[in-house]
């Protein structure tokens, strides 16, 4: 049976919406954004910072050859969508979005159809259950898993306070030597003050939260082969090294990123 989100509750991803200037969303949720933006003040800016590198990751993905992507805590449709930078790269590219929210999927539903080519499907479901999302039927019918996936869990595990490693883990069972792991999430080693604050705003809303170091998300990537120049925060991922970036700037943004290949 779906899961039933009150529209009267605040929800994540529709708080996200907020922050990057969606209309997608309740009262609840501005709400809780407000308040969120109280102890964050420079919350909007790390969202924005993370849909830019999921545009680059994609695209860096796409035109090295992956032409599978699985995408888990999909939001509020807010173009370019993952599908249309992969499919600019590579039309044939199929996508499979995934999300726990029913309003986020009949957002998707209406707002994302594929490419000429391409395919992009829809799924109901928590990342916290691996083996569901992996054995839905509509995963089946449009990813083979027996070639390389790219598996996108961006601006997502820091709502997640079950085991990382574990359900990381579960996933990357499933796929093909060749797959890649991409994840972005928020961190308080450049601003804890005000990244707890903000913490403690969801948590208050009965919503999960959960920051981690960098040390902890590099654990993540166990195993995997780091791609340059490896965990850092994601407007240091993708750039051109002359780029020049403060480091007030990783404050404002507080979140870690990286990309890691399945040998």
């Amino acid at each position: 049976m779906d899961r039933v989100i009150p529209l009267d509750q605040p929800h994540t991803s529709r708080i996200y919406d907020y922050f990057l200037g969606g209309k997608d969303n309740y009262e609840a949720d501005r709400k809780a954004a407000q308040e969120i933006l109280k102890a964050w003040p420079d919350i909007r800016t790390a969202a924005r910072v993370n849909r830019q590198f999921m545009q680059r990751s994609t695209r860096f993905l796409a035109e090295a050859g992956i032409r599978q992507f699985l995408d888990i805590g999909t939001g509020i449709p807010t173009e370019p969508n993952l599908h249309q930078i992969a499919q600019r790269a590579a039309p044939d590219a199929r996508v499979v979005y995934v999300d726990n929210d029913p309003v986020v999927l009949a957002h998707a539903r209406a707002l994302m159809p594929g490419g000429t080519s391409g395919t992009t499907t829809y799924i109901q479901g928590d990342v916290t259950d691996p083996l569901a999302i992996l054995a839905a039927p509509e995963l089946g019918e449009v990813l083979d898993l027996s070639e390389p996936v790219a598996l996108s869990m961006i601006a997502l595990l820091h709502f997640v306070e079950a085991s990382i490693p574990a359900i990381v883990s579960a996933f990357l069972s499933a796929l093909a030597p060749g797959s890649f792991l991409v994840i972005c999430t928020i961190t308080a080693d450049f601003a804890p003050e005000q990244v707890v604050a903000a913490q403690d705003v969801y948590r208050v809303r009965k919503l999960p939260a959960q920051v981690r170091t960098r040390d902890e998300v590099t654990g993540w990537f166990s195993g995997l082969e780091l791609v340059e120049p490896g965990v850092v925060p994601p407007h240091r991922w993708g750039l051109a090294e002359t780029t020049e970036i403060s480091a007030s700037f990783d404050a404002k943004v507080s979140c870690y990123c990286g990309v890691g290949r399945k040998p």
